[in-house]
């Protein structure tokens, strides 16, 4: 049996799947990860959130970053596995994404907003810390260059809507993902290394919940003990082949 044939037998099984992202389904759109060699940390030092609160050179740093493009995901564009996952979600297989992504890919490949819970924020616009006001990029770069330590109308400083080191887990995303996991009868991970927690508690809380799991990533992960079905194969390629082959 293939691995598309092993992965669409437990999809067309499910009545209720949950689809959780990594930075390893991005990576086929040119994203750089996070973490291995030669990833985002490895170039360059992430900001903490403290810090970025109590510094005008870390807020600087961090603004530079996000208008000079230097962190990698701008200008990205969705590959063949978010447009797969998209496909199950608009044909009701799956019935939300989880992603730990920043990158909003999965939005461009036309899932609907709503369905996508965002465990990490967004990094294609800002808010006020403050008083949460959302802020488009392109508005707010004009006043950065001008040499503006960017703030809102209430005074709240303005930060890209991701979740940096250090700053809390939103909890609304993070009630709505585990609700989720403990609903689904199917956890499908894709590409993530499922280190970072809290997130990476949410193939357990489905375990526990009776769900299979699914794990397709590149390199095996720390739950690959308790999994139902692990390949470890590029994304988009599976993804494509696995939805020709459902019922």
């Amino acid at each position: 049996m293939s691995n598309a044939e092993a992965l669409a037998r437990y999809l067309n099984a499910s009545k209720r799947a949950v689809v959780f992202t990594g930075a390893g389904i991005s990576t086929e759109s040119g994203i750089p990860d996070f973490r291995s060699p030669g990833g985002v940390w490895s170039k360059m030092k992430p900001i903490m959130f403290q810090d970025f609160v109590r510094s005008r050179d870390a807020r600087n740093e961090a603004w530079s970053r996000v208008f000079n493009r230097t962190a990698g995901w701008t200008g990205a564009e969705p590959n063949a596995g978010h447009h797969a996952v998209t496909t199950l979600l608009n044909a009701g297989k799956v019935r939300a994404i989880i992603t730990q992504n920043v990158d909003n890919l999965h939005q461009a490949s036309g899932a609907p907003a709503k369905k996508v819970i965002e465990l990490h924020g967004n990094a294609g616009y800002a808010k006020c810390l403050t008083c949460a006001e959302r802020f488009e990029l392109e508005d707010v770069e004009p006043r950065w260059r001008a040499g503006e330590d960017l703030t809102c109308g209430c005074g709240g400083l303005l930060k890209t809507a991701t979740i940096s080191f250090g700053q809390p887990m939103p909890e609304e995303q993070m009630a709505r993902a585990t609700r989720e996991a403990e609903k689904c009868d199917l956890f499908l991970v894709l590409g993530s290394s499922l280190v970072v927690r809290p997130a990476s508690g949410l193939p357990l809380i489905a375990k526990e919940g009776g769900a299979k799991l699914i794990i397709v990533n590149r390199e095996p992960t720390d739950l690959d003990w308790c999994a139902d079905l692990v390949l470890n194969t590029e994304i988009g390629p599976l993804m494509t082949e696995t939805l020709a082959l459902l019922a």
